[in-house]
């Protein structure tokens, strides 16, 4: 290898490099310009990696791992709040250090704002009761059904729940069947379980 060959090398290696770095301040220079609606990062996490969506109004989106499902909830962001989204560490981080507090066992509520854009019909009224349930405590899904106003709705009540775009904010994983049942959960009741045993529930029964 000659000398022209190491300049070219070189020059390529600078190029790259300079690719890299203009490609990592995209997200924020676009931010800046108004052209950023939709901030999107990662959560390592016991349950898995999540991916969180962060708009100016709040975090709009908890997705657990999984391509295709990421793709499936990027699509419904893009149609119902702006196709104008990009990763972004700087948008998400204030979200992704509470998350990360909240599996340390050092924080028992969020304090930041939601973006509740992607909730619609029943499931407004059933996810504002549900976000009442206290950290380490559980309710049914016939006593959200009664505090919504619609006792024998507690079906209604769980396919709300199951549409929940912001799991674990908004606490779904702490409703169970009146029997103690842990009956369903978007995530997967091994989710489910492992967020109730971080949080220290005292349940009637594990029974799946």
């Amino acid at each position: 290898m000659n000398t022209n060959d190491l300049k070219r090398l070189a020059s390529r290696a600078e190029s790259e490099e300079r690719s890299r770095t203009a490609a990592a301040a995209l997200p924020e220079l676009a931010a800046e310009d108004g052209l950023l609606d939709v901030a999107v990062g990662t959560v390592a996490s016991p349950i898995g990696e999540l991916m969180v969506a962060v708009t100016p109004r709040g975090l709009a989106c908890i997705a657990f791992e999984g391509e295709e499902h990421r793709d499936e909830v990027l699509g419904r962001i893009a149609r119902e709040i702006s196709p104008r989204i990009l990763p972004s560490a700087k948008g998400t981080d204030a979200w992704r250090r509470e998350l990360d507090e909240y599996f340390a066992a050092k924080r028992t509520r969020f304090d930041l704002r939601v973006d509740r854009r992607l909730i619609h019909g029943i499931a407004r009224d059933v996810l504002v009761q549900t976000s009442k349930i206290p950290y380490g405590e559980v309710s049914t899904y016939g006593k959200i059904a009664g505090r919504i106003g619609h006792p024998t709705a507690a079906r209604a009540v769980g396919r709300a729940l199951g549409s929940n775009p912001i799991p674990i904010v908004i606490p779904c994983h702490r409703v169970i069947g009146a029997s103690g049942a842990l009956t369903g959960y978007g995530g997967g009741i091994d989710r489910k379980v492992r967020l109730l045993e971080l949080e220290g529930s005292v349940l009637p029964g594990l029974a799946r």
